[in-house]
């Protein structure tokens, strides 16, 4: 049981230190093919990026990723994972939607 704690506490260390990484990219409000070229940057130094997105922005973080995946590096890389979510917003009582897209070299 102790070592059962001792794996759930590394993967917990893992998820943290791969989204404080370098090799995420937060999607913002520049021209979508200024983003896609910031994020091959950092897909061309590292492995795998993740491409984040909040709010409005979640539609261009999808098309980043699409871009990337079927126009740039096609058959090179994929989308290896897609998670989204909500967090709420203090004060307003409402959420934000956000949208975390997991890129990969093949």
């Amino acid at each position: 049981m102790f070592n059962n704690k001792i794996k759930t506490s590394r993967l917990a260390t893992l998820e943290q230190t791969t989204t404080t990484d370098e090799s995420v990219f937060e999607v913002d409000d520049k021209p979508v093919m200024e983003s896609v070229l910031d994020a091959l940057s950092i897909i061309g130094k590292h492995e795998e990026i993740t491409i984040r997105g909040k709010g409005k922005l979640i539609s261009n973080a999808v098309t980043i990723a699409l871009i990337i995946t079927e126009k740039m590096i096609r058959g090179n890389s994929k989308i290896h994972k897609v998670t989204v979510d909500s967090e709420p917003i203090q004060d307003l009582g409402r959420s934000i939607s956000n949208i975390k897209i997991i890129l990969r070299k093949i």
